[in-house]
């Protein structure tokens, strides 16, 4: 992905029920989530709202035309969640039905081809998108690592994004993170930026790190600074500063844009499809 790493995305979510049998801590019975034919009669916006409530994924499967394409396709989707029953909820959106108003509007597809799935974070960040054409390996490969999750969330909510890349056995911790926190307490940029911090040693992490073209081996603390919608501005090792900080800030301000004037769809790597 490179140093203009869009970490943007959105895809299924698999149905799973709660063993009702197991007693919360309380003595009463948890929640169970709907099984898949009543998620699917559930409104888009209701169904993100229950796998959150339960820490799942969300697999949204937008539709237009009942074609020889979408009925494929849906088949692939249909295969696909039953195999991440446990860890993703299905909902199928039709784009027309007034209904789904505000799931479509949500994710800007009222006009976009279809079919189109996007797959949803627990958090509400979109770790993956589809359209028109997808594999049933690539829908059940498209979980991304808390690290990741929470880094595409501040991203999405337009924030600055620090990833904090440090443990108890890297140096230069405190350091590192002197800066970032000088940074973040300003109330210029308080309310416009986010730290997440990542264990390098963490082997969930390891494909985001590569991504980010961070050594999980480091043995110092790295600093990443990343910029709306994905874009890296700068990464330190070791000590940062503030001021320093601030200049990358506002020299990548004063770059030219990723992408030439007037192209459609930003500086964001193309959607997975046709």
């Amino acid at each position: 992905m490179g140093k203009n790493l869009i970490l943007c995305a959105v895809i299924g979510v698999a149905l799973a029920t709660i063993d009702v049998s197991v007693l919360a801590d309380d003595g009463s019975k948890p929640e169970a989530t709907p099984p898949v034919a009543k998620m699917e009669k559930l409104t888009g916006e209701v169904a993100l709202e229950n796998a959150a409530k339960h820490g799942k994924y969300t697999f949204v499967f937008f539709y237009r035309n009942e074609d020889a394409r979408t009925t494929q396709l849906r088949s692939v989707f249909d295969n696909a969640v039953a195999k991440v029953a446990g860890r993703a909820d299905p909902v199928v959106v039709h784009v027309d039905n007034p209904a789904e108003k505000a799931v479509v509007d949500r994710f800007k597809v009222r006009t976009a081809p279809m079919p189109f799935v996007f797959v949803v974070a627990p958090n509400g960040a979109v770790v993956h998108s589809y359209r028109l054409a997808f594999s049933e390996q690539q829908l059940v490969d498209s979980f991304a690592s808390p690290g990741m999750e929470k880094t595409l969330k501040s991203l999405q909510d337009g924030k600055m994004t620090f990833l904090c890349i440090q443990n108890g056995s890297t140096q230069h911790d405190a350091e590192a993170m002197k800066g970032v926190n000088e940074f973040k307490s300003d109330p210029k940029y308080a309310m416009t930026t986010a730290v997440v911090t990542i264990d390098p040693s963490d082997a969930a992490e390891a494909q985001f790190l590569k991504n980010l073209k961070v050594d999980p081996n480091t043995t110092e603390a790295v600093t990443v600074l990343l910029a709306p919608p994905g874009k890296t501005v700068a990464t330190f090792k070791g000590a940062t500063e503030k001021k320093v900080l601030l200049a990358s800030v506002t020299n990548a301000g004063k770059k030219k844009p990723c992408c030439p004037p007037g192209k459609k769809g930003g500086c964001a790597p193309k959607k997975k499809g046709n």
